[in-house]
């Protein structure tokens, strides 16, 4: 069993789209229309391009919005993200304007840091020592 796709509910997917491809440096996989303003929206890793696809889904939900503020509200991360160096990304997403809530953080086994992904969540990127 594998990871095939996994979703973060964002507020504007082209927003997001810019967000994680121009910002972050995912790639564009899919981009289907399905109507009303949405789109089936996935980026992926390009040090994977056949890799965990991961889903830019519509907040519409009732449900989305009163789960991602309690998240928010206790400053718990909706995704994390693997990295060679945390501090170094620090640095790099910091110069584009990224907001961090947590600074790169040396736990013993991993540096993590948290930032705002502009789209209604916190993301987490960790590197392993």
């Amino acid at each position: 069993m594998r990871i095939h796709l996994t979703s973060v509910f964002v507020d504007d997917q082209r927003a997001a789209l810019d967000f994680y491809t121009n910002v972050l440096g995912f790639q564009p996989h899919h981009d289907i229309p399905l109507g009303d303003d949405a789109w089936w929206l996935t980026v992926v890793s390009p040090d994977e391009p056949d890799g965990a696809q991961l889903l830019l889904e519509p907040a519409g939900h009732p449900a989305v919005k009163p789960y991602r503020d309690a998240l928010i509200a206790d400053g718990i991360p909706l995704a994390q993200f693997h990295v060679h160096d945390v501090r170094a990304e620090y640095e790099r997403l910091s110069q584009q304007g990224v907001a961090f809530t947590q600074p790169p953080t040396d736990l013993g086994e991993v540096t993590m840091a948290v930032f705002d992904d502009t789209c209604g969540n916190l993301i987490q990127i960790v590197d392993a020592s």
